[in-house]
């Protein structure tokens, strides 16, 4: 598998997808399709067309061809002329449950284990992981199952953040919500921040850009790990 799976789509001060533009663009380095995305997450209930056009002119400006997934004749004819996959962010219960409800689901698993590479943010950086059950987003819509692609070994918090000193919250910290996680499951979470991005290949994981993450496993404190090898 050729995985990239970044925290956020835009940081603050930046444009869509340019703050790790220069890993993008070599994922798909090559590719013999043009890039599916899958804009099922719709944020803030934009249409798949309109979320789609966002996508392609961040592509297009890079000389890579973006189709949405919605435009071809159906999923499986999709995945055999892409030539890889990229799922925005949004809300993950929605993506979930597009993507099984409509026979997504299994054509692009299958085409992502063969080598296809696939590129996720947010919620689509979610749904890489052994489920969806670490997601920030309201469950607005229910999937008939939580259970995610499982391409990685290990959930996925993205916009991961810390706890504010100065903060006057008194609301549940992220950690805090992890922790209570770990009372019901034994998977193990990375905490990703935003600004950093995993790339994998469904074994060896590897932590870039600026920013450390924090690992959680059940029973165990959490920890800081810098950019480098996953060993979760």
């Amino acid at each position: 598998m050729k995985l990239l799976l970044a925290s956020t789509s835009s940081i603050h001060g930046h444009s869509y997808l340019s703050y790790f533009k220069k890993a993008w663009t070599n994922h798909f380095k090559n590719i013999d399709g043009p890039v599916v995305f899958i804009p099922y997450a719709r944020p803030g209930g934009i249409t798949w067309d309109d979320y789609t056009a966002i996508a392609a002119n961040a592509f297009n400006n890079e000389g890579i061809e973006l189709r949405g997934i919605h435009t071809f004749n159906s999923p499986k004819d999709a995945g055999m002329k892409a030539g890889g996959f990229f799922t925005g962010g949004g809300n993950t219960f929605v993506l979930l449950k597009t993507l099984i409800d409509n026979d997504s689901f299994e054509v692009i698993d299958k085409y992502v284990r063969i080598g296809k590479p696939y590129m996720g943010s947010s919620a689509g950086t979610n749904i890489a992981g052994s489920t969806i059950g670490t997601t920030n987003d309201m469950p607005i819509i229910y999937p008939k199952t939580f259970n995610a692609f499982n391409w990685v070994p290990f959930n996925i918090n993205p916009h991961y953040q810390d706890p504010s000193e100065n903060s006057t919250h008194m609301g549940e910290t992220r950690q805090t919500r992890i922790q209570e996680f770990h009372i019901y499951n034994k998977t193990p979470v990375l905490g990703l921040r935003e600004g950093s991005y995993i790339e994998s290949n469904g074994k060896d994981h590897f932590l870039k850009g600026k920013l450390s993450a924090r690992i959680f496993s059940a029973g165990k404190q959490p920890f800081e790990i810098s950019e480098g090898a996953l060993s979760i």
